[in-house]
């Protein structure tokens, strides 16, 4: 292979991400890749203390496989809320920012104390 070819196929492989079961793209989808790995920690915690509690191995691993999916999407709404909640609080301080730059010297500045007459 030549090295044109080489850069090549390292781009397409960055560009393609990793997708989980085919359908989801963790690289790109916002919160996905904490989300899954919280999910896996608590699938195998809530299993292996299930089985060590009591030694039914299908059970521990529908105990494990419940945790993961509710930990996973417990994760990722949490996730995506703070994210919500993080992004209205960068817009009202953009605002902020936006309204101190255009006012800033004016008899219109909302900081003086005489207001517009």
């Amino acid at each position: 292979m030549s090295e044109k070819e080489e850069l090549e196929e390292e781009e397409t492989s960055k560009q393609k991400g990793y997708r989980l079961l085919g359908i989801l793209d963790v690289q790109k989808t916002p919160c996905a890749r904490e989300a899954v790995l919280h999910g896996a920690g608590a699938s195998l915690a809530a299993g292996l203390l299930h089985f060590l509690a009591t030694s039914r191995v299908k059970r521990s691993f529908d105990v494990g496989a419940g945790g993961f999916l509710l930990t996973t999407f417990a994760s990722w709404c949490y996730c995506r809320v703070s994210n919500a909640r993080q992004r209205a609080q960068q817009r009202i301080v953009r605002r902020g920012i936006e309204n101190k730059l255009i006012y800033q010297g004016t008899g219109a500045d909302p900081r003086t104390s005489s207001g517009p007459s």
